[in-house]
């Protein structure tokens, strides 16, 4: 009788925890945060700034610790992806190039001089496109929260300028660890060269590499002036959003009413750093430009014709990703730009 009694207890104690939901599970005393680059960059300071708010609006519960230059994938930031994926991250603010190793439709925001503009990228991570694309990373298993910002890609060498194709034969650039990178520079008779950004400015300083290609706020900030790169072509070939992602773990262990929390505090911390990246490199603001120029720099933008030759030569890479990504997608984004107009 009494082993009767014992065993309906127990079973009834398994039935109560079988259904406590898994937002009562216990929090983290802290969450990891990975970003690529350091929290000086805008790309960083979007990330101390998600952090912040949502250590400030949980009263605590959620502390959130930034872990930056890749640390937390030994220097090979294509691994963040998969590394948060696996739990090994919890959280993340990562470049769309990053990721699409994983991804492939992440790929679409590096198809050459396919957005023209800032208000081409506003287009499609605002609209259908950066839907489609948030449930491509759902769908993979990671949570996506918000979009932020690193900003169109300029080129700067130690060599000469750069104005046409041709400028670019020989020139051994470093570029990010995506064969899209590699398919462009080759197509414009670069030798491209994959490297992580941790080993890219000793390389750069020691001339292994004659230049490469980033956002202004990662060259000013990197000072990358000071390792050469003397000329700098403004050519806005490709665009590089952020991402705000959870783990779906971590995701599901909070509460609704944290969950809330920490997606309203990435759409603001995106928006403030979308913000933070196009200071200064406008016409109505360039200051971040000509303080570029102060340190002896040959800046040089295109003219429409010198820019529709590049476009031009890249042709063959659009069509061949065109594949890859998803025609239908790259319609969807082409018709959205267009709109834009």
């Amino acid at each position: 009788m009494k082993l009767r009694h014992i065993l309906a207890a127990l079973a009834c104690t398994a039935a109560t925890l079988a259904v406590v939901p898994a937002a009562q599970a216990a929090y983290k005393s802290e969450y990891k945060l990975s970003i690529v680059v350091g929290t000086t960059f805008p790309w960083g300071q979007g990330a101390v700034i998600w952090s912040d708010l949502v250590r400030e609006r949980t009263d605590g519960r959620i502390n959130i610790k930034i872990y930056p230059g890749t640390s937390l994938v030994q220097g090979d930031q294509t691994r963040e992806f998969t590394a948060i994926r696996q739990g090994m991250i919890d959280m993340a603010v990562g470049s769309t190039i990053n990721w699409s190793p994983q991804i492939k439709q992440l790929n679409l925001f590096s198809l050459p001089f396919l957005q023209p503009d800032a208000k081409a990228t506003d287009a499609l991570i605002n609209g259908e496109v950066g839907k489609d694309l948030f449930g491509y990373i759902e769908k993979a298993g990671v949570v996506p929260l918000a979009w932020g910002e690193n900003g169109f890609r300029q080129l700067s060498n130690s060599k000469h300028e750069v104005t046409k194709p041709e400028d670019m034969k020989g020139l051994k650039l470093r570029v990010v660890g995506s064969p899209l990178y590699m398919d462009t520079f080759s197509a414009l008779g670069a030798n491209p060269t994959q490297m992580s950004w941790a080993d890219a400015q000793p390389a750069l300083a020691n001339k292994a590499v004659d230049g490469q290609e980033n956002p202004l706020s990662i060259y000013a900030g990197a000072k990358l002036y000071d390792v050469q790169q003397q000329y700098l072509t403004l050519w806005n070939y490709v665009s590089d959003p952020l991402v705000f992602v959870v783990n779906r773990d971590v995701w599901k262990s909070w509460s609704e009413e944290d969950q809330k929390i920490v997606r309203e505090a990435a759409i603001e911390a995106g928006k403030r750093e979308i913000v933070i990246a196009r200071t200064g490199i406008t016409a109505e603001d360039p200051t971040l430009l000509k303080e570029i120029e102060s340190h002896g720099v040959k800046v040089t933008s295109l003219t429409p014709e010198q820019h529709a030759a590049f476009a031009k030569a890249t042709e063959g890479v659009v069509e061949k990703w065109t594949k890859t990504i998803g025609e239908d997608l790259v319609k969807k984004a082409r018709d959205a730009i267009a709109a834009s107009r």
